[in-house]
């Protein structure tokens, strides 16, 4: 090795920072900060574009440890690098509730974290998002001798993130778009929790990269910083294909007693092994947390190299400014905001209501392709479905590997992939990301809309067949239990909308959100406006037809296609001298915003007698509905056949929701 004194001193000051905090914590896996410190500091130090002074300089090089468990790798590089004022007893306070530096990475509650990340392979759907993110603003912005958008994403990960099946997805599409400005770092160490990787995992990882259109590089002994250095140049050489550079190393390295053991993976060293490592690496310090000043100001100088490379960006962004005004005034609404947009979504010509029966799905398609009029950092797709969910925006063409403005996306059957690269081009930021599929398969989807939720990304989702109304596909493509899921994320808002008023309220709503995912759940099937539909869908739940008296005699409550329902079933009860209040409830989590008066004028205590209609699962219902109401919902899987005869096989008419009433 061709490595300095105080190169080898600050890669070995991210491991013994690193093992104090876990040894500290009593918690946390030392195993992949001791391997691959190397590679994490010859990236950040060398190639890394990045400004500590500044996290969200706009053009920097983003960097994602997908492997989340080793969290203190990426929590030892900030504090080292001076991010936010990340400090030793930051470091020492790891996984404390409370704390800046949780056991995995979170986005937004720590400076300097892109991602937040943990749950494996899901680092490398977003990065490739990211990817997607800089090559789209790239040629939507730059200009000769301006190239404003500039930059790369790396990702770290290791065995595990290799065997999720997120991780084939997402790479077999970034080859397909042939990404060059995504580097995978693939830290092999041939260890899982269960053992050697070989018990479960020996595919040839660089072939199976080789196939997906990746260039590949080996890197034979994870400690050399000269041979990772050419291997990160050798990749930004290569301009038409992502890259995967192996990294060779060894789980726990340098403590003797753990070195290439599983039982370096997930739990502290233990008092003896981390004196026996700090030996081992003749590091000059006994005391915890305790860091040569020589190796402070290593990090300091690497940091003013990052300053340095802002200030030229920002001179160069001064200049083109300049230049181009057209194109600021552009990167303002992509960056900040849109006053045309927000006028457009308040006025009349976006409420209009529907005249004709009609599914949501398609009213969705038109809502969206007047809002992308207005807004032109949307982009987002469908994973092969955009004929289907209505979700393609006419003349903005396709994007892809000889098209980067295009705003279409084409994820292919690829849901949970989708999802990730979703939230990876919100994160980037500049671009407002929506993504489709049917409703069904939320359950691909709901692993990565999880991580939307946690981070606060406002990803909308667009998913359409939502009910038995799929008719002839049958119970494989008929969602029951899906809503239900949705609706018991925390900071997830899912509107399943009954015409026209209401859809515009859900697209309404999601464009507005700041910090809230929203998803967009939508009929196949025809359904006829709704008199008494409003604005008022904002709120979540409201009366959409009301009862003559003060107190009604009941309420029908219900949300999409089984609102028209619910009206017709009104109109038969009060030929019955039964005196019923509809009302839709599009969004739960909106009503739940409301006040206690609101919520009181819409659901009133005094009336017990309540009916919710959904032709999905009940479950979640029993809130609003209470010990003395009942239910016409499905309790069990679908049918093939066609939907207007599913719908009266399992009671969804109003024959059956009068006789519901009269029960109560």
């Amino acid at each position: 090795m061709s490595n300095s004194s105080i190169d080898n001193l600050s890669v070995n000051a991210i491991r013994v920072l690193s093992v104090d905090a876990i040894q500290k914590a009593n918690s946390g896996h030392p195993g992949l900060p001791l391997g691959a410190a190397p590679m994490a500091y010859e990236l950040w130090a060398r190639h890394m574009n990045h400004n500590p002074a500044n996290p969200e300089w706009k053009n920097r090089d983003r960097f994602i440890l997908s492997g989340g468990h080793g969290s203190m790798l990426l929590y030892s590089l900030l504090h080292l690098f001076g991010y936010g004022n990340l400090t030793v007893e930051d470091l020492a306070d790891f996984r404390q509730l409370g704390s800046i530096t949780p056991g995995h990475p979170e986005y937004g509650h720590t400076v300097g974290v892109e991602a937040t990340t943990g749950p494996l392979g899901a680092g490398m759907g977003m990065a490739v998002g990211m990817a997607i993110a800089e090559s789209h603003l790239a040629s939507i912005f730059n200009k000769d001798g301006f190239d404003v958008v500039d930059h790369y994403t790396y990702v770290l990960g290791g065995d595990g993130c290799m065997m999720e099946g997120i991780s084939s997805e997402a790479f077999s599409l970034a080859g397909t778009l042939k990404l060059g400005k995504l580097i995978v770092f693939y830290d092999s160490n041939n260890i899982s929790i269960e053992g050697n990787t070989d018990i479960a995992f020996t595919e040839d990882v660089q072939t199976r990269f080789k196939a997906f259109g990746f260039q590949t590089l080996e890197v034979a002994d994870g400690n050399d910083l000269e041979a990772i250095g050419k291997a990160i140049e050798e990749a930004k050489a290569d301009t038409k294909r992502p890259t995967l550079i192996t990294v060779h190393t060894q789980i726990g390295y340098g403590c003797p007693a753990k070195q290439g053991k599983a039982s370096a993976h997930g739990e502290p060293l233990g008092v003896e092994n981390v004196a026996a490592l700090r030996e081992n690496l003749g590091w000059p310090l006994e005391e915890s947390f305790a860091v040569p000043q020589e190796v402070y100001d290593n990090y300091a100088n690497l940091a003013k190299q990052g300053a340095a490379k802002e200030d030229e960006w920002n001179k160069l962004f001064d200049e083109y400014s300049e230049k181009y005004p057209e194109m600021r005034k552009l990167w303002d609404e992509y960056y900040g905001e849109n006053a045309e947009l927000d006028a457009f979504l308040e006025s009349d010509e976006y409420w209009e209501r529907g005249e004709k029966a009609e599914a949501t799905r398609g009213i969705s398609g038109r809502v969206l392709n007047a809002i992308k009029a207005k807004m032109p950092n949307l982009i987002g797709g469908s994973a092969d479905l955009a004929p289907s969910n209505k979700t393609n925006m006419s003349e903005m063409g396709d994007y892809s590997a000889d098209n980067r403005s295009g705003c279409n996306m084409h994820f292919g059957v690829r849901e949970i992939a989708m999802t990730a690269i979703g939230n990876g081009m919100m994160l980037h930021g500049g671009l407002r990301a929506f993504v489709a599929t049917f409703f069904v398969f939320s359950d691909y989807v709901k692993p990565m809309a999880r991580l939307s939720s946690i981070m606060g990304l406002p990803l909308t989702f667009v998913l359409s067949h939502d009910s038995i109304g799929v008719g002839e596909d049958g119970p494989t493509h008929e969602p029951i239990e899906q809503l239900a899921m949705l609706r018991s994320l925390p900071n997830f808002n899912v509107f399943r909308p009954c015409d026209a008023i209401e859809t515009e309220a859900a697209w309404y709503s999601a464009i507005k959100s700041e910090t809230t995912p929203t998803a967009l759940v939508l009929s196949r099937q025809n359904l006829s406006p709704v008199e008494g539909s409003s604005r008022d869908a904002l709120k979540g739940g409201y009366i959409i037809a009301d009862a003559k008296k003060e107190v009604p005699d009941a309420i029908l409550m219900a949300s999409g296609s089984e609102v028209e329902l619910a009206v017709a079933a009104k109109a038969k009860l009060a030929e019955e001298g039964i005196d019923v209040r509809v009302v839709s409830m599009p969004c739960m989590e909106l009503f739940e915003e409301q006040s206690r008066e609101y919520k009181e004028s819409v659901l009133p205590l005094a009336c017990r007698k309540r009916v919710a209609i959904e032709a999905l699962s009940d479950f979640g219902w029993g809130r609003y509905v209470g010990l003395d109401g009942a239910y016409v919902t499905m309790h069990g899987f679908g049918a093939s056949g066609p939907s207007k005869t599913l719908f009266e096989k399992f009671g969804f008419t109003v024959e059956n929701v009068v006789k519901t009433v009269k029960e109560l």
